[in-house]
Protein backbone atom coordinates (compact mmCIF):
# COMPACT_ATOMS: atom_id res chain seq x y z
CA UNK A 1 0.00 0.00 0.00
CA UNK A 2 1.49 3.86 -0.54
CA UNK A 3 1.79 6.22 2.05
CA UNK A 4 1.52 9.67 1.14
CA UNK A 5 3.81 12.73 3.11
CA UNK A 6 1.18 15.31 3.81
CA UNK A 7 3.97 17.67 4.78
CA UNK A 8 5.24 17.49 0.79
CA UNK A 9 1.62 18.31 -0.43
CA UNK A 10 -0.10 21.92 -1.17
CA UNK A 11 -3.35 22.85 0.42
CA UNK A 12 -5.03 21.95 -2.49
CA UNK A 13 -3.95 18.85 -2.63
CA UNK A 14 -4.24 17.75 0.79
CA UNK A 15 -8.03 18.82 -0.14
CA UNK A 16 -8.17 16.99 -3.29
CA UNK A 17 -6.94 13.76 -1.23
CA UNK A 18 -9.47 14.48 1.47
CA UNK A 19 -11.92 13.75 -1.06
CA UNK A 20 -10.51 10.98 -2.76
CA UNK A 21 -8.24 9.11 -0.59
CA UNK A 22 -9.53 5.78 0.75
CA UNK A 23 -9.77 5.75 4.55
CA UNK A 24 -7.17 3.06 4.30
CA UNK A 25 -4.96 5.38 2.88
CA UNK A 26 -5.68 8.89 5.01
CA UNK A 27 -5.26 6.58 7.99
CA UNK A 28 -1.66 5.12 6.68
CA UNK A 29 -0.58 8.81 6.08
CA UNK A 30 -1.50 10.34 9.30
CA UNK A 31 -0.02 6.98 11.47
CA UNK A 32 3.82 7.98 9.54
CA UNK A 33 2.45 11.33 10.29
CA UNK A 34 2.17 10.62 14.08
CA UNK A 35 5.48 8.35 14.16
CA UNK A 36 7.34 11.01 12.62
CA UNK A 37 6.41 13.56 15.63
CA UNK A 38 6.91 10.73 18.04
CA UNK A 39 10.33 9.96 16.51
CA UNK A 40 11.50 14.28 16.43
CA UNK A 41 9.96 14.71 20.17
CA UNK A 42 12.07 11.26 21.41
CA UNK A 43 15.16 13.23 19.57
CA UNK A 44 14.74 16.64 21.52
CA UNK A 45 14.01 15.11 25.17
CA UNK A 46 17.43 13.03 24.58
CA UNK A 47 19.33 16.00 22.88
CA UNK A 48 17.92 18.05 26.70
CA UNK A 49 19.33 15.02 28.50
CA UNK A 50 23.06 14.78 26.47
CA UNK A 51 23.50 19.09 26.77
CA UNK A 52 22.18 20.13 30.06
CA UNK A 53 25.13 17.85 31.58
CA UNK A 54 27.66 19.81 29.63
CA UNK A 55 26.02 23.34 30.53
CA UNK A 56 25.78 22.52 33.84
CA UNK A 57 29.63 21.59 34.12
CA UNK A 58 30.34 24.82 32.06
CA UNK A 59 28.59 26.83 34.98
CA UNK A 60 29.84 24.55 37.52
CA UNK A 61 33.76 25.05 36.36
CA UNK A 62 32.44 29.16 36.48
CA UNK A 63 31.21 28.65 39.89
CA UNK A 64 34.22 27.08 41.17
CA UNK A 65 36.40 30.12 39.52
CA UNK A 66 34.28 32.47 41.62
CA UNK A 67 34.92 30.86 44.63
CA UNK A 68 38.87 30.19 43.81
CA UNK A 69 39.18 33.90 42.93
CA UNK A 70 37.18 35.27 45.51
CA UNK A 71 39.51 33.74 47.94
CA UNK A 72 42.75 35.12 46.37
CA UNK A 73 40.99 39.00 46.88
CA UNK A 74 40.68 38.79 50.20
CA UNK A 75 43.89 37.16 50.83
CA UNK A 76 45.70 39.84 48.96
CA UNK A 77 43.83 42.44 50.53
CA UNK A 78 43.88 41.08 54.25
CA UNK A 79 48.04 42.11 53.45
CA UNK A 80 46.66 45.69 52.92
CA UNK A 81 44.34 46.12 55.57
CA UNK A 82 47.38 44.68 57.86
CA UNK A 83 49.82 46.89 56.42
CA UNK A 84 46.88 50.08 57.21
CA UNK A 85 46.73 48.76 60.80
CA UNK A 86 50.38 49.18 61.32
CA UNK A 87 51.22 52.57 59.16
CA UNK A 88 47.92 53.90 60.59
CA UNK A 89 47.43 52.44 63.84
CA UNK A 90 43.74 51.81 63.15
CA UNK A 91 41.36 48.81 64.03
CA UNK A 92 39.95 46.60 61.44
CA UNK A 93 36.45 46.18 63.13
CA UNK A 94 34.47 48.03 60.59
CA UNK A 95 31.96 46.55 58.12
CA UNK A 96 33.94 47.03 54.83
CA UNK A 97 36.68 48.76 53.52
CA UNK A 98 38.02 50.61 49.78
CA UNK A 99 40.77 50.73 48.26
CA UNK A 100 41.44 52.87 45.59
CA UNK A 101 45.27 53.40 43.32
CA UNK A 102 46.34 56.80 41.68
CA UNK A 103 45.32 55.44 38.37
CA UNK A 104 41.60 55.84 39.40
CA UNK A 105 41.33 52.09 40.37
CA UNK A 106 39.48 51.06 43.47
CA UNK A 107 37.78 47.96 45.00
CA UNK A 108 35.59 47.52 48.21
CA UNK A 109 35.02 44.58 49.81
CA UNK A 110 33.53 43.33 52.99
CA UNK A 111 30.21 41.73 54.55
CA UNK A 112 26.83 43.08 54.49
CA UNK A 113 24.21 42.80 57.52
CA UNK A 114 20.30 42.75 57.90
CA UNK A 115 18.87 43.73 60.50
CA UNK A 116 17.32 40.75 62.58
CA UNK A 117 14.94 41.15 66.17
CA UNK A 118 14.42 38.40 68.90
CA UNK A 119 10.68 37.84 70.12
CA UNK A 120 11.25 40.26 72.97
CA UNK A 121 11.71 43.42 70.55
CA UNK A 122 7.84 43.32 70.28
CA UNK A 123 7.57 43.69 73.75
CA UNK A 124 9.39 47.17 74.17
CA UNK A 125 7.36 48.09 70.65
CA UNK A 126 4.15 47.62 73.20
CA UNK A 127 5.79 49.16 75.99
CA UNK A 128 5.86 52.34 73.96
CA UNK A 129 2.39 52.54 72.52
CA UNK A 130 1.23 52.39 75.75
CA UNK A 131 3.10 55.35 76.64
CA UNK A 132 2.51 57.27 73.77
CA UNK A 133 -1.23 56.36 73.92
CA UNK A 134 -1.17 57.79 77.54
CA UNK A 135 -0.15 60.87 76.08
CA UNK A 136 -2.25 64.04 76.43
CA UNK A 137 -3.80 64.82 72.74
CA UNK A 138 -2.40 68.64 72.83
CA UNK A 139 -0.43 69.56 69.31
CA UNK A 140 3.19 68.75 70.45
CA UNK A 141 1.81 65.21 71.82
CA UNK A 142 0.47 64.52 68.62
CA UNK A 143 3.47 65.57 66.91
CA UNK A 144 5.34 63.18 69.15
CA UNK A 145 3.10 60.09 68.50
CA UNK A 146 2.97 60.76 65.16
CA UNK A 147 7.21 60.82 64.67
CA UNK A 148 7.30 57.84 67.07
CA UNK A 149 4.80 55.94 64.90
CA UNK A 150 6.96 56.37 61.84
CA UNK A 151 10.08 55.04 63.71
CA UNK A 152 8.29 52.06 64.73
CA UNK A 153 7.14 51.41 61.32
CA UNK A 154 8.30 48.01 59.97
CA UNK A 155 9.76 46.78 56.27
CA UNK A 156 8.38 44.89 53.84
CA UNK A 157 9.55 41.56 55.81
CA UNK A 158 7.96 43.08 59.05
CA UNK A 159 10.92 43.95 60.51
CA UNK A 160 12.40 47.32 62.76
CA UNK A 161 15.30 49.22 60.59
CA UNK A 162 18.03 49.55 63.15
CA UNK A 163 18.92 53.02 62.14
CA UNK A 164 15.71 54.23 63.74
CA UNK A 165 16.35 52.57 66.89
CA UNK A 166 19.25 55.47 66.95
CA UNK A 167 16.31 58.27 66.90
CA UNK A 168 14.27 56.26 69.30
CA UNK A 169 16.94 56.58 71.36
CA UNK A 170 17.70 60.32 71.09
CA UNK A 171 13.77 60.52 71.17
CA UNK A 172 14.19 59.16 75.18
CA UNK A 173 16.83 61.26 76.06
CA UNK A 174 14.62 64.33 74.99
CA UNK A 175 11.08 62.98 76.39
CA UNK A 176 12.81 62.00 79.53
CA UNK A 177 10.08 59.04 80.24
CA UNK A 178 11.31 56.08 82.69
CA UNK A 179 8.71 53.86 80.56
CA UNK A 180 9.68 55.64 77.27
CA UNK A 181 13.39 54.79 78.01
CA UNK A 182 12.84 51.13 79.46
CA UNK A 183 10.80 50.15 76.22
CA UNK A 184 13.47 51.39 73.93
CA UNK A 185 16.72 49.48 75.82
CA UNK A 186 14.10 46.26 75.50
CA UNK A 187 13.84 46.79 71.77
CA UNK A 188 18.09 47.70 71.23
CA UNK A 189 18.43 44.38 73.31
CA UNK A 190 16.57 42.72 70.82
CA UNK A 191 18.61 43.68 67.97
CA UNK A 192 20.10 40.81 66.48
CA UNK A 193 21.71 41.47 62.95
CA UNK A 194 22.67 38.90 60.60
CA UNK A 195 25.70 38.66 57.76
CA UNK A 196 24.39 38.42 55.29
CA UNK A 197 26.95 38.01 52.61
CA UNK A 198 30.58 38.90 51.81
CA UNK A 199 31.11 40.93 49.12
CA UNK A 200 33.52 41.80 46.28
CA UNK A 201 33.14 45.28 43.86
CA UNK A 202 35.89 46.69 41.53
CA UNK A 203 35.65 49.90 40.05
CA UNK A 204 37.69 51.69 36.80
CA UNK A 205 37.98 54.67 35.83
CA UNK A 206 37.54 55.39 31.65
CA UNK A 207 39.45 57.83 29.69
CA UNK A 208 36.81 60.97 30.59
CA UNK A 209 37.22 60.13 34.26
CA UNK A 210 33.36 57.91 34.86
CA UNK A 211 33.52 55.55 37.25
CA UNK A 212 32.95 51.87 35.60
CA UNK A 213 32.09 49.15 37.94
CA UNK A 214 33.44 45.56 36.77
CA UNK A 215 30.60 42.69 36.36
CA UNK A 216 31.83 39.83 39.17
CA UNK A 217 28.38 38.04 38.56
CA UNK A 218 27.38 35.84 35.04
CA UNK A 219 24.12 37.77 35.02
CA UNK A 220 25.52 41.35 34.43
CA UNK A 221 28.44 40.28 32.38
CA UNK A 222 27.92 41.69 28.86
CA UNK A 223 28.84 38.87 26.32
CA UNK A 224 32.37 39.52 24.39
CA UNK A 225 32.24 42.75 22.24
CA UNK A 226 30.53 42.39 18.73
CA UNK A 227 28.46 38.99 19.78
CA UNK A 228 25.38 38.70 18.03
CA UNK A 229 22.78 38.05 20.27
CA UNK A 230 19.92 37.18 18.12
CA UNK A 231 21.48 34.31 16.56
CA UNK A 232 22.12 33.29 20.93
CA UNK A 233 18.54 33.97 22.13
CA UNK A 234 15.28 34.59 19.76
CA UNK A 235 13.98 37.82 21.03
CA UNK A 236 10.68 38.84 18.98
CA UNK A 237 10.26 42.33 18.49
CA UNK A 238 9.10 44.78 21.41
CA UNK A 239 6.08 46.11 19.40
CA UNK A 240 5.02 42.00 19.30
CA UNK A 241 5.34 41.86 22.44
CA UNK A 242 3.46 44.71 23.86
CA UNK A 243 0.46 43.76 21.17
CA UNK A 244 0.45 40.18 22.83
CA UNK A 245 -0.02 41.70 26.50
CA UNK A 246 -2.58 43.89 25.60
CA UNK A 247 -4.50 41.09 23.90
CA UNK A 248 -4.41 39.13 27.23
Amino acid sequence: MTTIDINALSPEQIQNLLKQASPEVLKASLSEKENETAENRKAYKQSVNEAVPVVINTLKTISLALQNGKVDVFQTLKILLDLKADAYDVKQGQQSHTFSDENGNSVVFGFRVNDGWDDTVNAGVDKIKEVISSLSHDENSAKLVSAIDKLLKKDAKGNLKASRVLELRQLAKDFNDTKFTDAVEIISAAYKPVRSAFFIEGYTTDPQGKKQSIPLSITSVDFPAGTDISELFPIEPVEVVESEKSEA
